[in-house]
């Protein structure tokens, strides 16, 4: 059965994990780890992905994401091949790393956040990578370390975690890490990781609950959440499919993109692909990479061809594309119509 494509959308919240093909470590010392994290510091920032909670254990690694400017899919694969090729450098190693895609499931924030987070930094724990919640509260290759204070990672969003423990920093960590701690009871979660429907309904025993109550139960490998959660990620990633699929069919490219900005700015179509700063082109140029990123699908690596820039430079094009059709409340259907 062919591999059904990955849900996403701007701001939804992802549980990612990727694990070393056939087993292979992807991290065989502190380097291999320390370079990892500095490649999730200037991609997280690039595209304005949020990280809530993360860790790194010998040959895989979790990580829970709200995607920003970029689609998951091309944050991953920018972190994921840029840290092959740099293991394979330094290890003299040849071939794949990493066990085909990686596997993200799109999370019901409300439910399963703080579970998610608890599930994701007891790693280390539970792999034996350390002894006890001492040792984890030190654990530098773990965003529970950070939570606590113990280290320090700019693009870790902490504020959101502790908020939900209370308001005064020192007693909110007191609390977090007690919540933490009641997690190691429970041994791995395969309701948090597992596929389908026994996932979507938090295990076996809501799913039979369910079928005994005579309900209905929609589920998906790719969520984490309710059914009424399934069923409206699924019909929001169809409309998004066919949204796409119709533009293409009209023919809606990134030059027609580019007409309709020049259109909405009054100015000529050739300034928009014009390089520099000058304030009309940058809001141009930052509407069509949103636009074409997010509305019809163009790869940032094909934009940066076109404008002759790099991939960073057309993220940060998109994060600011964004941000102008917010505040300006620019009609996106109307500006490709």
């Amino acid at each position: 059965m062919p591999r059904q494509p990955r849900i996403d959308a701007p701001g939804a919240l992802h549980h990612v994990i990727a694990r070393g093909i056939d087993g292979t470590a992807i991290f065989r010392d502190e380097k291999d780890r320390k370079s990892f994290l500095e490649r999730l510091d200037v991609i997280f920032k690039e595209t304005d992905t949020v990280c809530y909670a993360w860790a790194l254990l010998s040959n895989h690694f979790h990580l829970l994401l709200r995607t920003g400017a970029a689609p998951l899919s091309r944050v991953m694969r920018r972190l994921m091949t840029g840290h092959a090729v740099s293991f394979n450098l330094r290890h003299s190693r040849k071939g794949h790393l990493f066990q085909n895609r990686y596997k993200s499931i799109l999370c019901q924030e409300d439910a399963y956040f703080l579970e998610l987070v608890r599930y994701i930094h007891l790693n280390p724990l539970r792999a034996g990578l350390v002894n006890d919640m001492d040792r984890l509260d030190r654990y530098p290759f773990s965003g529970h370390a950070v939570v606590m204070g113990t280290a320090t990672q700019s693009w870790q969003h902490v504020d959101k975690v502790l908020s939900c423990f209370g308001k005064q920093q020192g007693q909110a960590r007191m609390r977090y890490r007690d919540f933490i701690a009641q997690g190691i009871e429970q041994g791995c979660r395969t309701d948090l990781t597992g596929g389908g429907l026994v996932r979507s309904h938090g295990g076996w025993t809501s799913v039979r609950d369910l079928h005994e109550a005579g309900l209905r139960a929609t589920g998906d490998e790719r969520i984490l959440g309710d059914s009424d959660f399934v069923e409206r990620m699924l019909t929001a990633a169809e409309d998004e499919f066919e949204r796409r699929h119709t533009l293409k069919a009209r023919g809606i490219t990134v030059d027609t993109v580019a007409e309709k900005v020049a259109a909405l700015l009054a100015m000529p179509v050739k300034e928009v692909w014009l390089p520099g700063r000058y304030k009309r082109t940058v809001e141009a140029r930052s509407l069509v990479c949103y636009v074409a990123v997010r509305e019809i699908g163009v790869t940032m690596r094909s934009l940066a061809r076109r404008f002759g820039i790099s991939t960073a430079a057309v993220s940060k094009s998109v994060t600011r594309g964004r941000r102008i059709v917010e505040e300006k409340e620019i009609n996106i259907d109307k500006l490709i119509s």
